[in-house]
């Protein structure tokens, strides 16, 4: 399973994730830079760091889980 996690800073310089299920690939650094700037200005999530204030990376993440018969 694919995931796009989005990384911001709080207001205690803390790492605060957003992940989205299944992105769309090929992924589109414009775009994911513009909502990230969306959610910024929006300040529509807080962490227990206080509010997000800047942007800090994102990326796909992709997990494999294989089932071992015993």
């Amino acid at each position: 399973m694919k995931k796009l996690e989005l990384k911001f800073l709080n207001q205690e310089g803390r790492v605060v994730t957003l992940a989205l299920d299944e992105p769309v690939e090929p992924a589109d650094a414009a775009k994911i830079s513009a909502a990230m700037d969306t959610v910024l200005a929006a300040n529509c999530f807080s962490s227990s760091g206080g509010d997000l204030v800047a942007k800090k990376e994102a990326r796909i993440v992709e997990r494999n889980v294989y089932d071992i018969t015993i």
